[in-house]
């Protein structure tokens, strides 16, 4: 019997308990409160109610507020005026369950049932499908983070106990007060026809309320729906990220300047946008065979290659994520790599080079281009270069989850590229028998038109003579 009670221990607390803690403490997938500076959040719980809801927006047309409605189903079922009034002016409305019972103690499908019953309550009143869910008590179980992927979960920041109608608008009213600040999302009850509420006590909150509304009119407050006031909060939250993004950018760039110089690095092609830059050194890894034979070993002399970094920054803040950076880096690569053999070509200090070598996270599709694609060898190196550019690729681009998740962790990381010297060395010969096709054709061009010429003149001096 013991070891029972035990078991259902814990699994109550890996159902309900848990999931509810996680939640409103550390605001796991829910939203609870803005990182604003002027708007303040109203929500209404239990509603609508015949009597105390027309009253409430009557007020916040009074004050121009806008606010959130979570509505209990069988309760806005009755009332579909009340939903369409919410609509037209202006606010959200949300779901509340369709009776006000805790997700504790209901089965994940019938949590479910009941959302989508109220969702279809709201819609077929409104014409909008509510986006926003409030579970009753703010108790969540473990399944509703799956069951509820397709809704924004929403908390509170303030909560006051104005369902009990003992509490007074009085002491309601100073409670209030000391949480008018910017980014509060404030619940309260506009019904009191709920299991342990009063049936009257939305009369003291309409007292309080209106004296809120009005002292947060005073110090220049805007009271926003719940959709405002995520958009807000989620641009304030971009803008934040954005000034230290581009301050680690900057340091970054700095950075890559005084290596440039310390290791005497050289650019490839125009300088005021070049693609790469690269440095004759030694090759300090492992001994490499390369597929079609030749190979590179600890000691030799290769070309180590460095992509420049503001050119890929520019490229990572206009692509939708990080596998869109890499494509658009490769066909950067590849119009370059015929600049490198030429370069190289002429690079005395480059003669005796085996291979061009260089470190990437992102390297599908670099086998094309004829780099031979090595893991690097576990040690401190490896480890100290997944670490630095797994940084930067989260500094660089904008992820995006991906039901593939695992598969694009595998195209990024990091890998060792490396390409014979012979292969390097046909770049230029490609290049080389493109500029000669090219002369060829701008050859037969004006040939054909000195011929064109001349063919004209000549019937030009025949007129004359029959003149």
């Amino acid at each position: 019997m013991e070891n029972l009670l035990l078991w259902g221990l814990y699994v109550v607390s890996f159902y309900a308990f848990l999931p509810g803690f996680i939640s409103r403490t550390f605001g796991f997938r829910v939203f609870n409160k803005g990182r604003v500076e002027k708007e303040i959040s109203l929500t209404f719980d239990d509603g609508p109610d015949p009597h105390y809801t027309p009253q409430l927006l009557d007020l916040l047309a009074r004050y121009h507020a806008k606010a959130t409605f979570f509505v209990v189903g069988s309760h806005a079922e009755t009332q579909t005026e009340l939903l369409q009034r919410m609509k037209a002016e202006g606010h959200i409305i949300g779901i509340h369950n369709y009776v006000h019972k805790s997700n504790w103690v209901m089965r994940p499908r019938t949590v479910k049932r009941q959302i989508e019953r109220t969702a279809e309550i709201i819609e077929k009143a409104t014409g909008i499908r509510s986006a926003y869910y409030r579970p009753p008590w703010g108790i969540v179980n473990v399944f509703d983070y799956a069951n509820l992927g397709y809704l924004q979960i929403i908390l509170w920041s303030a909560m006051f106990g104005d369902w009990r109608i003992r509490l007074g608008a009085e002491r309601l009213k100073k409670r209030m007060l000391k949480k008018l600040r910017p980014g509060e999302v404030i619940l309260l009850h506009d019904c009191g026809m709920t299991l342990g509420a009063d049936k009257d006590a939305p009369r003291n909150m309409l007292t309080a309320l209106e004296a809120y509304l009005e002292e947060g009119t005073k110090r220049g407050y805007r009271f926003v729906g719940i959709d405002e006031m995520i958009k807000v909060t989620e641009a304030a939250r971009e803008f934040r990220s954005s000034i230290w993004k581009r301050a680690i950018i900057s340091l970054w760039l700095l950075w890559e300047k005084a290596f440039h110089v310390a290791f005497r690095l050289k650019t490839v092609g125009e300088t005021n946008d070049p693609a790469f830059h690269y440095r004759v050194t030694t090759y300090n890894g492992e001994a490499v065979d390369f597929a079609e034979g030749g190979h590179v070993a600890k000691g030799d002399r290769v070309v180590e290659l460095h992509f420049d970094n503001k050119k890929l920054s520019s490229i990572a803040a206009t692509s939708k994520s990080p596998v869109a950076t890499g494509i658009r880096m490769l066909r950067e690569v590849e119009q370059a790599l015929p600049l490198l053999a030429n370069q190289l070509a002429g690079d005395s200090d480059a003669k005796d080079i085996k291979a061009v070598y260089g470190v990437t996270m992102i390297h599908r599709g670099a086998d094309r281009l004829g780099f031979e694609i090595f893991q690097l060898p576990e040690g401190l190196f490896a480890k100290s270069t997944r670490v630095y550019l797994r940084i930067l690729i989260r500094v660089l681009t904008k992820p995006q989850p991906s039901a593939k998740g695992k598969k694009r962790r595998e195209t990024i990381s990091p890998r060792m590229l490396l390409m014979p010297v012979a292969t390097i060395r046909r770049y230029a010969t490609i290049q080389l028998n493109k500029m000669h096709e090219e002369a060829e054709r701008i050859s037969d061009v004006v040939e054909r038109s000195i011929s064109a010429a001349a063919d004209e003149a000549a019937q030009l001096g025949t007129k004359t003579t029959a003149i």
